[in-house]
């Protein structure tokens, strides 16, 4: 049997420790600035992004893997004959996917299976190290997609947004919106459901507050999630804040491992800083 590779876009929001442990590779995404474009995780942080946003009024451009790097990273594993498993953001979100299938499609190789994730970010990585477990557990390239597939509508992917400011330059909120819940503390619980984002619930008060109580929302479906792992994904909030997520996430009894994470470039371009999200899989 084939040696089975995991590939994933950079949009999976994976720190490198976590890629290191279950070797898995990372093809970026563009993030452009002023006509320029930059890799995703490798040319541009999080932090940039922001001052660059908050000095131009807008929010960077983002556009799917690009072809020189797909092939940098995928032709090496094509040419030892191995089993590559891609892992995309959602395809409602980006052409990703299409993209990698392409790249497939030109090389002429039948052993590269693609994941539409239908999600984003580190609901994309709860999958990619699922996926990375079974492969070093010897599990066939057909096996470890069927499972992947059948699965993922249980990742359970949301976020608390602290500003609607990001979300409205790019277009996916209007300006009044943003402004109106500006003025009232307004905080957007962001849902992902069959690959697209939509506001789920909103809560009112200081980050802090809305974060407690959207973690207590949260309870009943974390009573019943697989305990192997959850994220808590943030863009930048600060680190009280995230110690008190921990601490109500830990405090359920639940995971046996809880990782914090921070939002790499294309989400947190979208999503603004001090986004917070706690991302697990539910039980069938």
């Amino acid at each position: 049997m084939n040696r089975v590779r995991i590939v994933a876009d950079s949009t999976c929001d994976l720190p490198k420790e976590v890629l290191e442990k279950y070797g898995i590779s990372i093809i970026p995404l563009c993030i452009v600035m002023d006509g320029k474009s930059y890799y995703d995780g490798e040319d541009v942080t999080p932090d940039e992004i922001f001052k660059w946003a908050d000095e131009n009024k807008t929010t960077p451009k983002t556009a799917a893997i690009p072809f020189d790097k797909t092939e940098k990273v995928l032709k090496p594993f094509m040419d030892a004959g191995e089993d590559i498993i891609f892992f995309g953001i959602s395809s409602k979100m980006s052409t990703t996917c299409n993209v990698a299938r392409i790249f497939a499609e030109q090389n002429e190789y039948g052993r590269m299976f693609v994941i539409d994730s239908e999600n984003l970010s580190t609901g994309i990585g709860l999958q990619v190290i699922k996926a990375a477990e079974m492969a070093a557990e010897g599990k066939s390239a057909e096996d470890i997609v069927s499972e992947i597939e059948a699965s993922r509508s249980r990742v359970r992917a949301s976020f608390v947004v602290d500003t609607l400011t990001y979300l409205a330059r790019g277009g996916r909120c209007n300006a009044v919106t943003a402004l109106m819940a500006s003025a009232f503390k307004i905080h957007p619980l962001i849902a992902v459901k069959d690959g697209s984002m939509g506001v789920a619930k909103k809560y009112r008060g200081k980050l802090p507050v809305a974060l407690a109580n959207y973690v207590n929302d949260l309870k009943a479906q974390i009573m019943n999630a697989e305990p192997k792992r959850v994220f808590i994904t943030h863009s930048g909030c600060d680190g009280e804040t995230v110690e008190m997520v921990r601490k109500m996430v830990a405090d359920l009894g639940v995971f046996e491992e809880i990782l914090i994470n921070t939002a790499g470039g294309v989400i947190s371009s979208h999503c603004g800083p001090a986004t917070l999200g706690v991302l697990f899989y539910e039980k069938d």
